[in-house]
């Protein structure tokens, strides 16, 4: 859930910059854009502040062996009882030793040379990937432009609505997130929404560019599409990509599939007014060509390659894993922890002897 509400809060930033941006636009001078930019640095100031309250991982703190501090830290984070913080405290450090005494140490280059690691960072980096994939940074990114286009009402307003539709959206989503949050289901549907909406929007300026009916079915669509997106696609990516890492190489992985993911949308972004402006190839929304099928493979990836973690604890994806199991009994998979099978009904288990057999 912390993880997913990176996403809630770039969400929230992009609308309250656009609406800045908005009621700035029509002053002259240098404070049209030195009054966004000082807005930038209110929540970030806010934030580093708050981050002198939060105690460290209990994890990280375990892996350096400041036990006491990682009681402490857990019991702030989990309302547990003193039993459970035991248990979970053994959990973790069962794990930590485990991981010390299959690898001694720690590099960069371990996230490719062990096979279950290599294959866990493939699918973090993928994981977050899925939002570059999605084309996310053309819909939204160009979102006034395309209002401006189609030529219905305030082109600002308009996109200031369609951001805030997207953040209720994915507050939605994270309030159901640790409840209803199949990652493999959600990010699935959302890049087959998205890339319909994409194609259809296509579709539609293909056949009738520039009339009116065309502009409401683009804004509609990108309704349609944001919904996909911040509901659906956004969340799970960053979820997953947190989740899928090795514990030891967290910090790596993450950091990879985190740096990919933002260079496919520098890519995106940079990229999109060559294809849509109408100096250059002038495709306008004729680019969803492009994206649609870009969802639709991503799309296709997630069904047959992410494994559902779904209610496990780290401790546990990290047994599955271990176990080379394909993605697609990862749900269904009986762990010998603790909590083994707490989430999983009898007829679906699948123990550790018919993996085997397979």
């Amino acid at each position: 859930m912390m993880i997913s509400s990176f996403q809630v809060w770039t969400s929230v930033g992009t609308l309250i910059g656009t609406i800045v941006d908005n009621f700035t636009s029509t002053i002259l001078g240098r404070d049209s854009y030195l009054i966004p930019l000082g807005v930038i640095y209110i929540i970030p100031a806010i934030m580093s502040v708050g981050l002198l309250f939060i105690p460290e991982s209990p994890r990280w703190l375990l892996q350096h062996g400041k036990t006491e501090q990682a009681y402490k830290a857990l019991r702030w984070l989990r309302p547990f009882t003193e039993a459970q913080v035991e248990m979970e405290v053994g959990d973790i450090q069962n794990a930590i030793t485990r991981e010390n005494e299959i690898h001694e140490d720690t590099a960069i280059v371990d996230m490719f040379m062990d096979p279950v690691d290599r294959r866990r960072t493939i699918l973090a980096v993928c994981a977050l990937s899925t939002q570059g994939a999605s084309g996310a940074m053309y819909v939204i990114a160009y979102g006034t432009y395309f209002f401006e286009m189609a030529h219905i009402g305030n082109a600002f307003q308009n996109s200031c609505i369609l951001i805030g539709i997207g953040v209720f959206a994915i507050l939605v989503n994270t309030a159901v997130v640790t409840h209803f949050g199949r990652r493999r289901v959600f990010l699935t549907t959302g890049l087959i929404l998205c890339g319909l909406s994409q194609l259809i929007m296509a579709a539609i300026y293909t056949v009738r560019p520039g009339t009116e009916s065309t502009g409401k079915a683009i804004v509609g669509l990108s309704v349609i599409y944001i919904i996909g997106y911040n509901g659906m696609v956004a969340t799970y990516a960053w979820v997953s990509g947190g989740e899928l890492p090795s514990q030891r190489l967290r910090s790596y992985t993450f950091g990879l599939a985190t740096a990919m993911g933002f260079l496919l949308a520098w890519l995106a972004t940079f990229t999109a007014p060559y294809f849509i402006n109408p100096d250059a190839l002038n495709w306008g929304p004729k680019y969803g060509y492009i994206w649609m099928p870009s969802c639709f493979l991503a799309a296709a990836w997630v069904y047959f390659c992410l494994p559902e973690v779904k209610g496990r604890t780290l401790e546990e994806i990290d047994e599955m894993f271990e176990a080379r199991l394909p993605a697609k009994k990862f749900r269904k998979y009986v762990c010998v922890g603790r909590n083994a099978g707490a989430d999983i009904d009898e007829k679906d288990i699948v123990h550790v002897e018919q993996v085997a057999s397979d």
